[in-house]
This record gives C-alpha cells, structure tokens and sequence, in this order.
C-alpha cells in the first residue's frame, strides 16, 4: 500500500475494466514521454483519434499544444510525459463521469510517482479539478501556481477551447506557458 492505495501495476492498466468506459473503448491511452521529464501535460481523456492508436493527443489539439507549448517553452513533445487523467475514450467524447475519474484515478496517481516529473500543467477544468482540485472556472484558475504532492503546476486551457474560442484563448494558453517556462523549465 502507498498513501491507502494498493500499488498498481501500470502492465495491468492496457486490460483495466475498473469502469463500463472498458465496455467501449478500443485502446487504453497511457500515454507516452521519457521519465522525470521537466514537464508532465495532463489532459481530460482521449479522443476518437487517440482510442483508435493508443497515442495521446495526437489530433489538431495536440498539434496546437505541442506548438505552443515549443514556442513558448522551448519543450518538445519528446521532452514532455502526456497522459489524461482517464484512460478510456467517454462515448462521443462527452465529459468523463465522477465514478469514471475515481476508477482512473489509481493509475494517474501511479503514473506521477513513477514518472516524477518537475512540473505539471492540466488542460481544462476536469484535469485540473482532478489533480489539483481546481473548483473555479478555468478563467479564474488558469495559470495560478498549484501543487500535486510537491510537484509544482498549473491549470490552462485545453487547446479544444483554443481550437473553438481562438486567438484570445491561445493567448491566455501562451502567457500560462510562459510562467512555465521562468519557474520550473528554465529554473
């Protein structure tokens, strides 16, 4: 047992069934990046694209994040750990269910013990509420300084809304990178 919670195997995790999400899926998305990496991005749960090749973020939102994140950072994806904070593709995308985070939770939990990264950002409000427990909206909470476990971070956007709401909330996206960038990247 580590903190209550019975140490989980992260082999077991591509055969979890820890919720009816396992009913639909087509891939579990671990996620991908090297260990103790300077940053860790931690999105809600996969979309269609990522359930159907195991690779996290890989659509236009990833695309964008990963484009801002080297503009304003200097950090590739490769330099980065990407995850979410479920699993399992949420039929037709729809936000993932409190039962559904609790059954995931384990296995981000293991996923930042072993990976150990310096720094965490969460993109959106459901990441952000599940690791940081983030309770305003994401126009209050982005970009203020958040601990998980001793690991500095923060809350942003998710470059869906950026995708949707455009430059404005690139731009609020950008500057919360730039605070990554002068206190745990280039620190």
């Amino acid at each position: 047992m580590v903190g209550g919670l019975a140490v989980m195997n992260l082999a077991e995790l591509p055969t979890c069934t820890r919720c009816d999400l396992s009913l639909t899926r087509h891939l579990v998305v671990v996620g991908a990046g090297p260990l103790r990496p300077r940053l860790m991005v931690v999105g809600e749960a996969p979309g269609a694209r990522e359930d159907e090749t195991g690779e996290p973020f890989i659509g236009r939102s990833g695309q964008l994040l990963f484009r801002l994140l080297e503009e304003e950072t200097g950090l590739t994806r490769e330099d980065c750990f990407v995850t979410s904070v479920v699993k399992c593709r949420p039929p037709a995308n729809r936000t993932p269910t409190r039962d559904e985070l609790l059954a995931c939770r384990p296995w981000i939990e293991r996923q930042l013990e072993l990976v150990a990264p310096r720094a965490i950002v969460t993109l959106g409000a459901t990441s952000s509420r599940a690791l940081f427990g983030v309770r305003e909206k994401m126009s209050d909470a982005h970009g203020l300084v958040r601990e998980y476990r001793g690991t500095p971070g923060l809350a942003t956007y998710h470059p869906a809304a950026a995708l949707r709401g455009g430059r404005a909330v690139e731009e609020l996206m950008r500057e919360d990178f730039r605070r990554v960038r002068a206190w745990w990247i280039a620190a």
